[in-house]
């Protein structure tokens, strides 16, 4: 099996020599860097398949970095914070971030999360549909590819999104609850799981959506779900 690589992002080297120490002990491979700018070099040069990325960091921040790496690339990414406020989570995932670890962390919740998120990754696109391609109104998804395509022009969606998408359109008509949403597509318990699925439907809705307040495809059924209408 390849080794996998994670990249670790964090101006303060104690805590990038930390992460790599526990990294390591999990047999994968880290490489590290300081800042944004040379988190992006580090991209260009190596096979990564996770991200773990610090917010505050001088020359390019964590913020600045993810959009600047979901322009291309739809590896996991795992935010690291010392803000804890719920807002500063939400804006993590809005801005493509795969998963939020405040700081100060447990090591061992941070690996459980970067081995659950390269699960997902190794994995991708992989539903209990038969169809590799499924088109519905001009909303294509080709499983085969991993794409997803609105009238033929492509759309870049995040790991997870792609996800949700792909669970919906291979069961079109049939209504999620956002607790099976998050079971079916973050393989956890759907806990608390209502503002993690809403912020990641609003993204979709805004990149497959002429208007995402009135969606065409991805529909609420209130106090049910999610659907994608046949």
């Amino acid at each position: 099996m390849t080794t996998r690589s994670v990249l670790v992002v964090d101006d303060d080297k104690d805590i990038r020599d930390a992460i790599e120490i526990y990294l390591k002990n999990e047999g994968l491979n880290v490489i590290k860097a300081q800042d944004g700018i040379e988190a992006i070099e580090k991209l260009r040069e190596h096979d990564i398949h996770l991200i773990i990325l610090d917010v505050m960091m001088p020359r390019m921040d964590g913020i600045a970095t993810t959009f600047k790496i979901r322009e291309e690339q739809h590896i996991p990414i795992i935010i690291l914070s010392a803000k804890s406020e719920d807002t500063d989570k939400i804006l993590g995932l809005q801005i493509g971030a795969d998963d939020y670890v405040t700081k100060p962390f447990n090591p061992l919740e941070l690996i459980a999360r970067v081995k659950s998120q390269l699960r997902r990754y190794v994995t991708f696109g992989k539903y209990d549909g038969s169809e590799s391609l499924v088109n519905i109104n001009g909303l294509t998804l080709d499983s085969s590819a991993k794409t997803v395509a609105v009238n033929g022009e492509p759309v870049k969606l995040t790991p997870l999104e792609y996800k949700i998408v792909a669970l919906l359109m291979t069961h079109a008509g049939r209504v999620f609850s956002i607790d099976e949403i998050y079971e079916r597509v973050w393989k956890e318990p759907g806990y608390n799981a209502e503002n993690t699925v809403a912020v990641h439907i609003r993204k979709i809705r805004e990149k497959i959506e002429i208007n995402p307040k009135d969606p065409r495809y991805l529909k609420v059924v209130w106090g049910i779900g999610y659907k994608i209408e046949k």
